[in-house]
């Protein structure tokens, strides 16, 4: 399947249609182009139904290479996303195309709510998928033949990859390329293009800390903002209450009914957030856990260990080699999902 063990270009087909995410078709696109420029050979063709132009998300208008029932076979197909779905149903000319481009493809991909494409079209049925966040829910419960992953980046069952919005096409880009090329290509890339080589595919959507709505009442906003500012300050219930300019129990009420967790573990998980910022840039775990206020390193290890699952050490050294552990899980088997362990 492979680029590097095949020999020869590696035919990548581009799907749009109108109303496609623009940052969708470039993010992927930039990855593929970009290694071409350190030595691999993907040639990129950008298709559409009916081989016409198309208006993108943000109005403007790209042209296409050729209709996607006439094009030669590709290796690599990224069937794009668009914010019109799952808003309206996938239409039959759209769905014919994504079947016969499927027929004749190595790996099939989609981006973001791409994946509303390929279920609709039958071919993620049986199969594990992710798509968007917001829009997992819906993607079950409109395809109950499909096991979504609700939190994953990105996720390969057998020759089919799916992936979160937006910036998660760039880490399933950049895992297809580590995949045909392997870590060393993937990782010039990465900073090559200035972004982080450390997603892979079961890494969560987003962070703990930014689950939950921003309060409406002004002094709480206050209070999440100064939390915020110096994650390893004095932040127990009643210096916050102090600062908001009410009682502590008034401040964990509305911290209950406005953001749906206590004070306490609002800040745990802002601590949580900065001590993992500090091992990514290579802190030790030890300088991680007082900067950020955990008081020391084996409190800093529990909330790992709640969060993420493994200790801050394993996380940081799986933040150093996460694409060739995810490409290593791939290539063990089909119905992989890349690991997890991640909080973004």
């Amino acid at each position: 399947m492979a680029t590097a063990r095949r020999g020869g270009a590696h035919r990548v087909g581009i799907l749009v249609y109108d109303g496609v995410k623009l940052l969708d078709v470039a993010g992927p696109s930039e990855v593929f182009s970009e290694a071409n420029r350190m030595g691999a050979d993907y040639r990129l063709v950008l298709c559409s139904p009916g081989g016409e132009g198309v208006v993108t998300s943000t109005g403007m208008r790209i042209p296409v290479d050729a209709a996607a029932d006439r094009t030669a076979r590709f290796d690599t197909v990224l069937v794009m996303g668009g914010d019109i779905f799952p808003g309206r149903p996938v239409g039959p000319e759209l769905l014919a195309a994504v079947r016969d481009l499927a027929q004749h493809a190595d790996r099939m991909s989609s981006i973001c709510t791409g994946a509303f494409i390929l279920a609709a079209a039958g071919l993620l049925d049986g199969r594990r998928a992710t798509t968007h966040w917001r829009h997992t829910g819906t993607l079950a419960r409109s395809f109950p033949r499909v096991s979504v992953e609700p939190d994953a980046i990105f996720v390969r069952d057998g020759r089919f990859y799916t992936s979160a919005g937006v910036t998660a096409g760039i880490d399933l880009a950049l895992a297809l390329l580590e995949d045909d090329h392997g870590d060393e290509l993937a990782r010039r890339v990465a900073q090559s293009l200035v972004v982080f080589l450390q997603r892979p595919g079961g890494q969560s959507q987003f962070s703990p800390s930014l689950r939950g709505p921003r309060p409406q009442t002004p002094a709480l906003r206050a209070v999440f903002d100064a939390v915020a500012a110096d994650p390893a300050g004095d932040h127990a219930v009643p210096r916050l209450a102090a600062r908001a300019g009410m009682s502590p129990r008034h401040l964990s009420r509305l911290f209950q009914s406005e953001v749906g967790m206590s004070p306490a573990k609002y800040v745990e998980l802002i601590r949580f957030d900065a001590a993992k910022a500090m091992l990514d840039a290579g802190h030790s775990v030890t300088a991680a856990a007082e900067r950020a206020g955990f008081g020391s390193s084996e409190s800093l290890r529990r909330a790992f260990v709640q969060h993420v699952g493994i200790p801050p050490r394993a996380y940081q050294q799986r933040f150093r080699s996460a694409y060739r552990g995810a490409a290593g899980e791939a290539r063990r088997g089909a119905g992989d999902v890349a690991p997890r362990g991640f909080a973004d």
